[in-house]
Formats: C-alpha cells, sequence, structure tokens
C-alpha cells in the first residue's frame, strides 16, 4: 500500500496505491460508487489481481458541511496535498454568491494547471449533426484568468477603491454601480500548458492544434495567450510544429498544424466543420465554454470525463454537473466519472484496463444498454444507475 509519487514530473505507480475519493454533491454519490465499481472490474479483468486501487474516501461538499461545518475541511487539504491523485464526482459551486468554487480551489491547491477533455463521438448516440464527425481533446488553462476569483461586488468598498485607483491614476471611468473582476493572463502559464498540449499532440499522434481566443478585443489577456503560444511552438517544437497564423492551411505534411480561431467563431466551425478541429488549446474561460459545446454535438455531455493535471499531481472528475434533482432516484448516468476513471488509469499508465472500460462503454452505448438521458432520444425507458453499472462490469468479465 503505497501512494503515487512524483518524479522529474513523471508518474510513479505502485501496483497497490492508494487514491483518495471523493462522493461528490448531487449524485456524485451514485455515480462515484459506480464508476469505481467499473474500474475495480476492468483492474481486476486486465491484472488477474496483480494490480488494484486501494480506495480512501475523503470529504468534500455537503457531506463534509454535514460532517465537519466545512465544504472543503483542513483535513481533506492535508488528504489531497499529501497523496496528490484524486478521484471525485461533481461538486456543487452556487451561482451569484456563496462559497468558493471547491473544484477550483482542489485544482489550485495542486497546482492542475491542464483542464483536459477527450470529445469524441460514440456510435449509438443520437448527436444533432447529420454527420458527427466529432474527434477533439480540449486542453483548457486551470489556474489564469476570470476563475482565479479576483473580483468584488459592485457595492463594496474595494469595489469603490478600485474605481477611484482607476479614475485618478489611469482616468479609466467606470459606472458606480458596476462589479468589478479581474482577468489575469501569464505569460509561463500560456507556455506551460502549451507545451502539455504540444508533447500531447506528438505523443498520440494528433495532426493540428487550433488556440481559441478573443484577442482582437483582449489584446493584452487573450490576445496575449495566441502569442505566446506560437511563440513557444516555434522556439521548442519547431521540427514537430508548422505554425499558421493565416488560417488557410489545411494540412501540414509530417508536421502538426498550430492555427488560431477568434473564440466567437470557434463556436459555429465547430459546428458546420467539426472534422477540421483536432486539438484546441483555450484560456481557461473559452475552454470551459467550447468543451460543453463540444460535448453537445456527439449527443450527451453526460459521458464526458476529464484530467486535470499538473507537473505533480492530477485530479479526475465528470464534465457534468451535480444533477440535483436527479440525485438518490437512481436515474443518473455515470459514464461521465467512469470516463474520468478511465483517463486516471491512462496517467497511471495502466491504459490496458482503460481501454477495457472504454471498449466495454462503446459496446453497451452500441448495444442500447443505456440510462434514461441517452435512451430517451430512442423513445425508451432507459436502465437505472445501479443496472447500467451491473451490465457494464458484466460485459467488462464477459470480455465483450
Amino acid at each position: 500500500m503505497e501512494k503515487i509519487r512524483f518524479q522529474d514530473g513523471k508518474w510513479v505507480v505502485p501496483d497497490n496505491p492508494i487514491i483518495p475519493y471523493i462522493e461528490g454533491d448531487g449524485v456524485g454519490k451514485e455515480v462515484t460508487a459506480s464508476a469505481i465499481s467499473v474500474i475495480d472490474a476492468a483492474v481486476e479483468k486486465e491484472f488477474s489481481g496483480k494490480r488494484k486501487i486501494l480506495w480512501r474516501e475523503i470529504l468534500a461538499g455537503e457531506k463534509a458541511l454535514k460532517e465537519t461545518g466545512e465544504r472543503l475541511p483542513g483535513s481533506t487539504l492535508r488528504e489531497i496535498k499529501s497523496y496528490r491523485v484524486l478521484f471525485k464526482g461533481p461538486l456543487e459551486t452556487p451561482i451569484g454568491s456563496g462559497f468558493r468554487s471547491l473544484n477550483v480551489e482542489i485544482r489550485m491547491l495542486l497546482d492542475l494547471y491542464a483542464n483536459i477533455r477527450p470529445v469524441k463521438y460514440v456510435e449509438g448516440l443520437e448527436s444533432p449533426l447529420k454527420k458527427p464527425t466529432v474527434d477533439m481533446v480540449i486542453f483548457r488553462e486551470n489556474t489564469d484568468d476570470i476563475y482565479t476569483g479576483i473580483e468584488w461586488k459592485y457595492n463594496s468598498k474595494e469595489a469603490a477603491l478600485m474605481r477611484s485607483i482607476l479614475k485618478r491614476d489611469f482616468n479609466v471611468e467606470i459606472k458606480g454601480d458596476s462589479g468589478i473582476g479581474i482577468k489575469p493572463m501569464s505569460k509561463s502559464k500560456t507556455e506551460r500548458i502549451t507545451r502539455m498540449a504540444i508533447r500531447y499532440a506528438i505523443a498520440n499522434k494528433r495532426r493540428a492544434i487550433t488556440i481559441m481566443h478573443k484577442g482582437n478585443i483582449m489584446k493584452y489577456t487573450e490576445g496575449a495567450f495566441r502569442e505566446w503560444a506560437y511563440s513557444i511552438a516555434r522556439r521548442e517544437f519547431n521540427k514537430n510544429i508548422l505554425v499558421d497564423e493565416t488560417g488557410r492551411m489545411q494540412n501540414s505534411g509530417k508536421k502538426i498544424l498550430m492555427n488560431d480561431r477568434i473564440a466567437d467563431n470557434m463556436f459555429q466551425q465547430i459546428i458546420a466543420k467539426p472534422e477540421l478541429y483536432d486539438i484546441i488549446l483555450a484560456p481557461n474561460l473559452n475552454g470551459d465554454y467550447v468543451s460543453d459545446a463540444a460535448g453537445a454535438l456527439i449527443g450527451d455531455i453526460g459521458i464526458l470525463g476529464s484530467a486535470n493535471i499538473g507537473d505533480m499531481g492530477g485530479a479526475f472528475e465528470p464534465v457534468h454537473g451535480i444533477a440535483a434533482k436527479y440525485a438518490g432516484k437512481n436515474l443518473a448516468n455515470p459514464i461521465g466519472t467512469i470516463k474520468a476513471g478511465s483517463m486516471m488509469l491512462e496517467f497511471m499508465g495502466w491504459g490496458r484496463a482503460a481501454a477495457v472500460i472504454d471498449s466495454a462503454v462503446k459496446s453497451a452505448i452500441k448495444r442500447k444498454i443505456v440510462t434514461q438521458d441517452i435512451a430517451r432520444a430512442w423513445g425508451k425507458k432507459g436502465l437505472g444507475t445501479r443496472e447500467f453499472t451491473e451490465a457494464l462490469v458484466k460485459i467488462i468479465k464477459k470480455g465483450s
């Protein structure tokens, strides 16, 4: 029983690693339990007991609040910092007021600067596209941009002070009833996620990287993101990357093509011409938007998982939210959390077990063994969360 360690940015994984998990809020309890069952079945199927994950529950969200009076207790933060790898269900983030996003706090704690979301059409899903040629991987910068939470309420003394400073020192007039937020975007953080995206593209033989930005308006934040990304490609990956700032090239021969798109244009582009987009590299907010939009194109965002990765840690979670209205009703689709688990296995170097999960999910969808959110598109009822989990585990054990 050992922790996963990190050495020179590489994962060092024992045969029986201890991995903490957080159930999550809303449907989290159901989908996380489902995913753990599926992950365990895949690991057992592939490694026959020679490898096994030892799960360790830690508290966050509503469950932690009830038991400790805090949504993210100090003990949980210490555990996350100690183990550095976390598997989790969705956690609630309120709109407008209240506590800061727990997801963001966890990412910041471990400096998990890259959110990686693969979005690929699975045969059998009801996509809104006539030809759902969607196969994208979205690299979203995770620690910069407006998600840093630097903002002040319109009637706060801090907002009044900021308005005063802007008027006095920069001759910038902001209306007195305006809330104020700060959007930081740094060169070093942009460079490191660009490196990760390019290395991923090289390792996985991808064909193109598109930088998504609003640099025509926000020239010194999102425009700088674009320039810094291009600069890293030219300076450090010239042998592998062909930069095309004109946006006119369709392929690059043996090299990986790097181009860019304005954010608003990007949304219509991925709908009209999804086959042109392979890896999307985006600042935090744009990456959040486009990953959900891409998820809709394949027919169900509920099947998407994501990895939050840094040089010394990782956290894995579904893309979807807490879906509170389905909590405790045995209706939730656990595939997003299961796919997050598959990504975790990939980063652990247990890719064979991840392939078992991916194959089982594809088989289940193709055979219409699905939960209600997918089945209703076919006019069917669908399975409950527990029943779907049992069916998926059965597919894994049979190997078909």
